[in-house]
């Protein structure tokens, strides 16, 4: 009822105000014809009077003035010309048209006389009923006035007309009010009530316990925004609702796990008030353009999904990058923006490189050198001195953004991310010893003969022991750092407590393994809230309607062993026959760092080699490699893992590599198999994988069918024992147990430049 009062209210309104415009629409019409009417009598008026001057005072200079009333007798008998009066110069009336003595006798008129001498004027009058035009023009004699002539003109057509206009007007407002209170509430009953009444029946659905999806047709449309806004408000109320019962459960359990929610409160009691500083090379929102609009994405990082809720928690800084091709139009003229754009809880400061820097900072030193440096992978490092002089230059304007934000800030704390920032931490501590500082090395340390190839590895490494905790995954890359500290400079290296003391400033170095995050709690774009697919549904998708099926969700990085692994898959087709088409293996390979030659080479070469198997294997409905060459979305991502039979991690060389993670922690199912590389740091962990040397291509192939053969019970106890470990190891652990460790330090006041 109250609906449908608000639905009668509006169209009402609506009416209403066509109406209004309707008729102020003909009010306009008619003022501009009566004003086009009005002049047109006045225009009649003045040639007409021009004519009858000059016979008129022909006769006053004649002296004639007894036959003038005959003479206006003949001249006053005109179409619409009611009558017409001579005038003396004392204004007595010499003489009348009769029509005119008629029409004046049946009430008052209304003459007019002009206010020059010389001049003629006009007004409309009055007579009884009848609107008259009288025209007055001056007679003159022998050079002087003789008189004055007066003409009286029928205007009762000017208001015959006008309320002809008026009653057009108001006949056509009628039928198209009713038009448009119709077409009103049908596209009000349709675009707004409709669909508001639906999304309210969805949120009381959802405030008693549903988890429905949005209605069909609400994410687009009228109510594009406020459905937008509604479903962020649906996932808040469901990722809040889920974490109370996550809560719930581990007091009932008495378990230990570690949650956003219990990350948030952790950290507000480390940081005892201090602010909380993130700087990595990659940004967590970058802004883009498509089309006319701006997009906010969230790139694809555990480094954000593990860092995010603590920034969130305690309205910290992240100092990043700015690579969006959009991200300057958004910034302010600090370069920052709050984020999360949907519910914005903490500030992203943007650094900007010019294409020359980036190309030299990251493409260069970073991904050139230090990347295939550490990763023993076999591609040659280049070092070049135009790469390092930007990495140097890159990695101080970090630093001046990270000074700038800390510039009010009393002991704070800062995390840096990675390799590309290797000099920071010491960049910063010379600034500010009262700083705890913490540095996370995502990617492997490689022994120390093989750092030793780097030209400015001292500057490296005295850069990195700027930092009051250095952080690795495993820890043998903490035993090979630790190493090449001690054959690379002068400290002294304390291997009781894994730390090393330079500068009389102490580092500690500790493995801390990065993780994944948690499969029952909803993600940032509410897929909660959405129905689940069907695996048979993503298999059918992919075409691939029967048998077993695989895959493998990499960047294209010679680091990741694709090509080995696609002649691990030839050599299990050569052996075993029996899995032709009925084994199919999809390749997600994200193009990546595409500016390298060296990248660009092996883009060419897997493409090469998955094509080149399919020709040797493939038959008219089947071939065993589906390679898909873009980047996709963690949903679509996780719909792959929750359909695969096994997922091949086959890393030449990994820090951790979060795809075997992120594998085990999708399969809520308890199934599948994960085949991984014994090179990768999550091997370390994930002991129930069926584990591979992807140098080894028999052994590779081997395995394979084991996966497939393996017995139901036992790919169910292995991927139980796992997702175990990956969720009690889970990422939230992974940023509670550094950012504990870094709150224990103790802040010292150093003097720089004193030798060790």
């Amino acid at each position: 009822m109250a609906i449908f009062k608000r639905w009668v209210r509006l169209i009402a309104l609506v009416a209403g105000g066509v109406a209004l415009v309707t008729l102020l629409v003909a009010w306009s019409e008619v003022r501009g014809e009566q004003r086009a009417l009005q002049h047109e009598v006045q225009r009649r008026a003045e040639v007409l009077a021009d004519r009858l001057r000059v016979v008129l005072e022909a006769a006053l200079r004649q002296g004639s003035t007894r036959q003038l009333p005959e003479i206006v007798e003949q001249l006053g008998d005109r179409e619409r010309l009611v009558g017409l009066a001579v005038y003396d110069a004392q204004g007595a009336p010499l003489a009348m048209s009769s029509t005119l003595t008629d029409t004046l006798n049946r009430g008052r008129a209304t003459t007019i006389r002009c206010g020059s001498r010389d001049g003629a004027c006009g007004e409309f009058i009055m007579s009884g009923v009848r609107r008259l035009y009288a025209y007055s023009a001056p007679l003159r004699g022998e050079g002087e006035a003789a008189g004055v002539l007066t003409t009286f003109h029928d205007a009762s057509a000017i208001s015959a007309r006008t309320a002809q206009v008026w009653r057009s007007a108001v006949s056509n407002v009628v039928p198209q009010v009713l038009l448009i209170v119709l077409v009103a509430g049908l596209v009000v009953e349709s675009t707004i009530l409709r669909p508001i009444g639906k999304i309210a029946g969805w949120m009381k659905e959802l405030r008693i316990g549903g988890a429905t999806p949005l209605p069909g047709g609400m994410h687009g449309g009228f109510l594009r925004t406020i459905s937008s806004e509604v479903a962020g408000l649906a996932h808040s109320l469901a990722a809040a609702r889920v974490a109370a019962e996550g809560e719930a459960r581990l007091r009932d359990a008495r378990d230990s796990l570690w949650t956003p929610e219990r990350l948030r409160v952790a950290m507000r009691d480390r940081l005892h008030g201090s602010r909380l500083f993130v700087v990595s090379n990659r940004e967590p929102h970058e802004h883009v353009r498509r089309g006319r609009g701006l997009e906010a994405i969230v790139p694809a990082s555990g480094v954000v999904t593990a860092l995010e809720p603590v920034l969130c928690a305690c309205d910290g800084t992240w100092i990043g990058h700015g690579s969006g091709n959009a991200d300057r139009e958004v910034a302010d003229a600090r370069s920052c923006i709050r984020v999360p754009p949907a519910l914005p809880r903490y500030t992203l400061r943007r650094v900007w490189l010019t294409k020359a820097e980036e190309d030299g900072y990251y493409f260069g030193f970073a991904n050139e050198g230090l990347w295939p440096l550490c990763h023993i992978a076999y591609t040659r490092p280049l070092f070049r001195a135009a790469d390092w002089a930007h990495y140097q230059r890159v990695n101080d304007k970090f630093a001046q953004a990270v000074l700038e934000e800390m510039a009010d800030a009393d002991e704070p704390f800062l995390l840096i991310q990675d390799y590309h920032l290797a000099l920071l931490p010491r960049l910063i501590k010379e600034q500010r010893p009262d700083a705890r500082v913490a540095m996370f090395w995502h990617i492997p340390w490689p022994n120390p003969e093989a750092f030793g190839i780097c030209p400015w590895q001292q500057e490296l490494l005295d850069g990195l022991l700027g930092a009051d905790l250095i952080g690795f995954h495993i820890q043998a890359h903490c035993d090979n750092f630790l190493e090449t500290i001690d054959r690379s400079l002068e400290c002294r290296v304390e291997w009781e407590r894994f730390a090393v003391t330079r500068r009389h400033h102490s580092t500690i170095v500790r493995p801390h393994p990065i993780s994944v995050g948690l499969t029952d709690l909803p993600d940032r774009s509410g897929s909660m809230l959405a129905p689940p697919q069907d695996p048979a549904t993503t298999r059918r998708a992919l075409g691939v309607n029967e048998g077993f099926f695989g895959v493998g969700v990499d960047r294209v990085d010679y680091t990741k062993g694709i090509v080995e692994r696609f002649r691990a898959i030839e050599r299990f087709l050569e052996k075993h026959v029996q899995y032709r088409e009925r084994f199919t293996f999809l390749q997600v390979g994200a193009p990546s760092r595409i500016q390298i030659p060296r990248y660009q080479d092996l883009l060419v070469e897997v493409e090469a080699e998955a094509n080149r198997i399919n020709r040797r294997f493939q038959t008219e409905r089947w071939q065993p490699i589906l390679l898909v060459k873009r980047q996709h979305s963690h949903e679509e991502i996780a719909l792959l893992y929750k359909a695969a039979d096994l997922c091949l991690v086959t890393s030449l060389h990994d820090g951790m590599n979060l795809v075997a993670k992120e594998f085990v922690s999708c399969r809520d199912d308890e199934n599948g198999v994960l085949i991984l590389s014994q090179f990768a740091g999550a091997s370390r962990e994930l002991r129930d994988a069926l584990l591979i040397n992807p140098y080894d291509i028999e052994q590779m192939a081997d395995t394979l069918r084991i996966a497939l053969e393996m017995p139901a019970e036992d790919r169910r106890a292995r991927m139980r024992r796992m997702r175990h470990t990956v969720r009690t190891r889970n990422v939230y652990r992974w940023a509670a147990d550094l950012i504990s460790e870094l709150a224990e330090v103790r802040p010292e006041r150093v003097e720089v430049g004193v030798a060790p």
